[in-house]
């Protein structure tokens, strides 16, 4: 919405508890917190807060002071997001007081975060009993075993499960928060975020956490390149056979690649990006769903409306009612 609008912006607000880790902290503010004057418009209304007024972060590297108190949490409604604790002495139970904080705001409908270790967080609170979560590689056994009901997703770099999302490591925090920027705001505006972060746009929450990359022995197989070159070429038929003649490799050797670099195969790599360029372009307010599916690459409208429906959950119609505003077009004007 425009600077001055009389609509609230949604309020995120994050809870930093003792011994939290500095780099989630940094990676909401950086997505959640910051002004856009560029865009015209801010994103969020954004707050720290903690349960005591001195918490000393990781490793006593620094206290923080000077932030809201725990009843910032109180203030959330529904359309707001709490973005709970994490910590790495994973075995250290929360405090009563932030856990029951976190409840009430569960109750009142406000969406929930976790980002690494923060789906402890959320799993001590008994809100991911019969529900997927994901959490740090490192830390995966000891969560199964402490909490049984919760079906863990193993090796993926986020899960969003509606009203509680959660992400895997650290790194992946950019990652789940600029999904969230998308689901909130649209493609295009998430892109731009991307941008500001000197960050890859949009890694789909299904890959993999930990990828192998082994060091070339003698040439530079980086994936770079050829993704550069496919992304400007997604509205005519690119095949995988096409990427592998690209980069003068095998199939098999270009699957290969895209799994150790990254952590997905070409087919759903390129589907994703003319899933996000269809986004775009209905966003810009292109309203022929023939003349999106072509220049995405997509093929045919219907096509498009399967594709859209499963990774945003929204028809095309719908998209454009939500995210086809005046706010996309400034970006292209």
């Amino acid at each position: 919405m425009p600077q001055g609008s009389s609509q609230p912006l949604p309020r995120v607000v994050l809870v930093v508890d003792e011994n939290s880790n500095p780099f989630e902290m940094s990676c909401a503010i950086e997505i959640f917190g910051l002004r856009r004057p560029e865009l015209g418009r801010d994103l969020y209304g954004f707050r720290l807060c903690a349960a005591e007024p001195h918490t000393r972060m990781r490793d006593g590297f620094f206290t923080l002071t000077g932030v809201a108190g725990l009843d910032a949490v109180d203030t959330l409604a529904e359309g707001d997001t709490l973005i709970v604790p994490n910590r790495p002495d994973t075995d250290v139970p929360r405090a009563r007081v932030v856990l029951d904080a976190i409840r009430r705001a569960h109750a009142r409908g406000v969406r929930l975060i976790g980002f690494c270790s923060g789906a402890f967080t959320l799993a001590e609170a008994g809100l991911l009993d019969g529900r997927p979560a994901a959490c740090h590689w490192m830390w995966a056994e000891s969560f199964r075993t402490r909490f049984p009901r919760v079906r863990l997703e193993p090796d993926v770099l986020f899960v969003d499960d509606g009203d509680i999302l959660t992400a895997s490591g650290s790194a992946s925090a950019l990652d789940l928060g600029l999904h969230v920027v998308r689901r909130d705001h649209g493609a295009e505006i998430a892109n731009h975020v991307s941008r500001r972060l000197v960050f890859a746009a949009h890694r789909d929450g299904g890959q993999r956490q930990f990828v192998e990359r082994p060091v070339p022995e003698v040439r530079d197989e980086s994936l770079a390149p050829l993704l550069a070159w496919a992304q400007e070429r997604l509205a005519e038929p690119l095949t995988v056979a096409d990427l592998a003649a690209r980069a003068a490799v095998s199939p098999a050797t270009l699957h290969r690649r895209f799994r150790a670099q990254l952590g997905t195969t070409p087919l759903a790599w390129l589907t994703g990006e003319r899933v996000a360029l269809a986004c775009r372009l209905i966003e810009r307010g292109e309203e022929r769903l023939d003349v999106v599916a072509a220049r995405s690459g997509l093929g045919t409208a219907a096509n498009l409306r399967a594709r859209l429906r499963r990774e945003t959950g929204l028809s095309p119609s719908a998209y454009r009612r939500r995210f086809g505003t005046a706010a996309g077009e400034a970006l292209v004007s």
